[in-house]
């Protein structure tokens, strides 16, 4: 069954994941004060003018998402203890992304929504 919310789908994520993604959501939030949260694709996502990001508890690892190959080419070096595809970033619970990365990711994609035309 899928979540309603962001609440319901951390509440159904084992402990040890839940921290780190709530972390997460908390380092979204502050660089994004004015994005919609919701799930979509099955996941927590923010929007704000489009798609920002959005974030994953797999079996194996957690993940976030910038939705953007763009945004993983532009930030290859401060991602490179990380491992990451197209559009995805997958981390550890206890290594997470670092707050100020996070930030940085996200203000980016909010230029980059904002620049659609």
């Amino acid at each position: 069954m899928k979540p309603k919310d962001i609440d319901t789908y951390l509440g159904s994520i084992p402990d040890s994941q839940r921290t780190a993604l709530q972390e997460l959501r908390a380092q979204i939030r502050k660089a994004a004060p004015k994005a919609d949260e919701c799930i979509s694709y099955g996941i927590p996502v923010f929007r704000q003018g489009g798609v920002i990001c959005g974030f994953g508890a797999a079996k194996k690892h957690l993940a976030f998402y910038p939705f953007s190959s763009r945004i993983i080419e532009i930030f290859a070096e401060d991602l490179k203890n990380f491992d990451t595809s197209k559009g995805t970033i997958r981390f550890q619970p206890e290594n997470p992304l670092p707050s100020a990365l996070i930030s940085k990711i996200v203000k980016a994609r909010l230029e980059e929504n904002n620049t659609k035309t």
